[in-house]
């Protein structure tokens, strides 16, 4: 008769991967634009003429679009633009929260959109004077939206996307 004093073998749970970003450090971006913010020293900033913006993430493989549009007594239409662009997501979104953004002092408003589930842009923005200025921002990832794994780097972005609402204010351009 055999008999084994071991304890039964147990499985080795499957390896996950650990992202780990860098500490967040920011400066400021202006481009002449009629807008400064501050955006990641870790992103690339573009600007093109009329103002709109790609801030890329090359280790994230992510880009955020910045679209800026001037106000000609058509805010309720910019709103309903923005709104429509990020409920198109609804499809592949498990849920979508709405976090409102108000800065009097500086005549900055807005709404912060998260987007949960598998859905192509997993945040978005958008900020106004309500008289002058409208700005739009979504971030996009370059891979299959699969929010599991996208979600360490979904949530570091969103605290960029945060600190840009946060230190966004309108300047004059000359």
């Amino acid at each position: 008769m055999v008999c084994s004093c071991a304890d039964d073998p147990i499985p080795k749970p499957q390896a996950e991967l650990k992202l780990e970003f860098p500490q967040p450090a920011y400066h400021n971006i202006s481009k002449g634009c009629p807008f400064v913010f501050q955006s990641n020293v870790n992103a690339r900033v573009s600007s093109k003429s009329d103002c709109s913006m790609l801030i890329e993430y090359p280790k994230m493989n992510a880009t955020m679009y910045i679209t800026y549009k001037k106000v000609h007594q058509d805010l309720d239409v910019l709103l309903r633009d923005a709104q429509k662009l990020t409920y198109e997501h609804v499809a592949k979104a498990d849920n979508i929260t709405e976090q409102p953004f108000v800065n009097t002092k500086g005549s900055v408003y807005g709404m912060f959109y998260v987007i949960t589930g598998d859905a192509a842009s997993n945040s978005q923005f958008y900020l106004t004077d309500s008289t002058s200025h409208f700005v739009t921002g979504s971030l996009y990832f370059k891979a299959k939206p699969n929010y599991d794994s996208l979600l360490p780097a979904v949530v570091y972005l969103q605290n960029d996307i945060r600190k840009i609402m946060e230190s966004f204010s309108w300047t004059v351009v000359n």
